[in-house]
């Protein structure tokens, strides 16, 4: 088992199939900041030094409340996946601060769920093991990953995989699931710790333009079970109307919020929503926004 966790340790580095932040839980505080899950106070953060040094993110504030479901958007290499570092505590700013449920995010973080483009799974364990693997890591269930407590961690497994459809495929291995049930395992996967709040890299970019908006709706339904605070980077914006409750729009780089729109569409939303015309005309408008913000000349480099 040691072997197993010194490789799942080697590939999140190299081809990251979930990242998770394994920290106590803050106290809450009777404050305001309480309520925020994240505020980043003028964060910035520039790679490298003296004549190497690349500007990522340009002092950046921004505020997302808890529970609360935001899709940053923008130009490639603008730093929209530099901001989800940020939050995760994989990246330290250069300057400024990066507050995570109350407390500074170096200092203690939120416990934290993330899924990338690519749902990499550990070919030797089955999907319900690949999925239960977090509670084997993060406490306090890792305390309780004995005997008498796998059968309630193993319900609650095969409980998320119904939810995404994947029932009868928690004894199935990943070279037996389509790139679409990975990925809808891959948020099973991430939803398993119970996270307050979770990061979303692009999680459904590799797959087709169908596979993606069936995702969509699955992500929402979990989204509004389970009512975490998420964060999520994409290039698509529709995906970024469809799922988000609010949409920040990035400059090029060094990248800074240009924009930050509220979605008042209400929900379950649908896939035909996507079509109709209050729907474009929003899809248009941060199209028109990124394209202003394309015609900057980024720095080189990339974030």
């Amino acid at each position: 088992m040691a072997s197993q966790l010194h490789a799942l340790s080697v590939m999140s580095k190299t081809s990251p199939l979930l990242a998770v932040v394994n920290a106590p839980e803050p106290d809450r505080e009777p404050t305001a900041r309480a309520q925020l899950a994240v505020e980043l106070s003028q964060a910035s953060v520039t790679f490298g030094r003296g004549a190497n040094a690349v500007p990522a993110l340009a002092e950046t504030t921004l505020r997302i409340a808890e529970g609360e479901f935001l899709a940053l958007v923008g130009p490639s290499g603008c730093g929209k996946s530099t901001i989800l570092r940020l939050v995760s505590g994989l990246v330290q700013p250069t300057s400024g601060a990066v507050i995570v449920g109350g407390r500074e995010v170096a200092a203690k973080a939120l416990r934290l769920g993330m899924a990338f483009q690519n749902p990499t799974m550990l070919p030797w364990l089955t999907i319900e093991q690949n999925v239960m693997l977090p509670l084997k890591i993060v406490e306090p269930f890792r305390s309780h990953f004995r005997k008498e407590k796998r059968g309630s961690f193993r319900d609650k497994a095969h409980a998320l995989l119904a939810q995404v459809g994947l029932q009868g495929f928690a004894g199935k291995f990943p070279w037996q699931l389509s790139g679409g049930m990975l990925q809808r395992a891959n948020l099973c996967r991430a939803l398993i710790h119970e996270p307050r709040m979770l990061l979303l890299d692009e999680p459904f970019g590799a797959l087709d333009q169908f596979t993606r908006e069936e995702l969509w709706a699955i992500l929402q339904e979990l989204w509004l079970t389970h009512r975490p605070t998420v964060l999520l980077v994409t290039h698509d914006l529709r995906e970024a109307g469809f799922l988000a409750s609010r949409i920040c729009v990035m400059s090029a780089r060094p990248g800074r919020i240009i924009d930050d729109s509220a979605v008042a569409f209400a929900r379950p939303r649908s896939i035909a929503m996507t079509f109709e015309p209050d729907f474009v005309a929003l899809n248009q408008r941060l199209r028109e926004l990124i394209v202003d913000a394309r015609s900057a000349k980024p720095t080189e480099g990339s974030a």
